[in-house]
């Protein structure tokens, strides 16, 4: 079994994402991780991508609601639902918040995750139209919801998340982890480039999960997250391909590759994933 810890489909408000709209630009970026871009990404097709994710063995993918500023685009919770119902048993559905509206961001945890079917809570703060540390006291009650409800907290804190690198500084998720120790965070883009810097942060910080998704292909540190994943975060590391950057099939077969210990891979392709989100799946799934 794999879950794929960050996939957005060529579906309903995905679509409208930068992703999709020029995807001569998100063919560049797969080829900056010496991939080539997926056809169903280049036809737009979530027909074309289900049968990949059949091909690369992928049974299911975490699928992210977005608030960001208007070039990036947005995904609302209503369309995640809507993927969920029309695409039943291949996706796990975020909601994607925007944090400088704690009242609608409290609202819609309640009305999506605590009473609805997502799994999970996202936010990207450096990429929101006015962007945001992650660490801003502003978001701090989305933490306390979260914490106090047991939801588990997708943190995009790494790669292009900001205007400069440091709205992903390691030091500002040790802070958060710190402040909120029941919170479970998972940070996706693997706080990159700050590779060795995010990983002594989740061995100190048992409530922080990481997810290179993308950062982990063909990229400078690689060697870094396979060696926490093999020892110390084995428990806490959590597989992702960022699709449509990495396409499935040639995603789950590069890091099949990867020096991983053999025993550690059930953990990393999908028992961490569904332990973290709280998926009642039998041990031998």
């Amino acid at each position: 079994m794999i879950i794929d810890f960050r996939l957005r489909p060529p579906a309903r408000g995905f679509l409208n994402l930068s992703l999709f709209r020029d995807v001569q630009r998100s063919a560049r970026m797969s080829r900056c991780f010496g991939m080539e871009q997926a056809p169903s990404t280049t036809q737009r097709s979530p027909e074309l991508l289900l049968q990949e994710m059949d091909a690369a063995g992928i049974d299911c993918g975490v699928v992210p609601g977005r608030r960001a500023h208007a070039f990036l685009g947005n995904v609302s919770n209503e369309d995640i639902c809507a993927i969920l119902q029309d695409y039943p048993n291949r996706f796990i559905g975020v909601a994607g918040i925007d944090p400088s509206d704690k009242y609608k961001a409290v609202d819609e945890i309640d009305r999506f995750v605590v009473n609805g079917p997502l799994k999970g809570v996202g936010i990207e703060p450096g990429l929101l139209p006015v962007p945001m540390y992650p660490n801003d006291r502003r978001i701090y009650p989305i933490y306390e919801k979260c914490e106090a409800e047991g939801i588990p907290l997708l943190l995009m804190a790494g790669g292009g998340n900001g205007p400069d690198a440091g709205y992903s500084a390691p030091m500002i998720i040790d802070q958060i982890a710190a402040d909120f120790p029941k919170l479970t965070i998972i940070n996706t883009h693997g706080g990159y480039p700050w590779v060795t810097e995010i990983l002594f942060v989740a061995y100190r910080r048992p409530n922080v999960y990481i997810c290179p998704d993308m950062y982990l292909f063909n990229q400078p540190g690689w060697q870094d997250y396979v060696t926490a994943a093999d020892f110390a975060l084995q428990d806490r590391f959590l597989f992702g391909t960022a699709y449509p950057f990495i396409p499935l099939e040639a995603g789950v077969e590069h890091f099949k590759k990867l020096p991983f210990k053999p025993e550690v891979l059930p953990k990393l392709l999908w028992k961490n994933a569904a332990k973290v989100l709280k998926l009642d799946l039998p041990e031998q799934a």
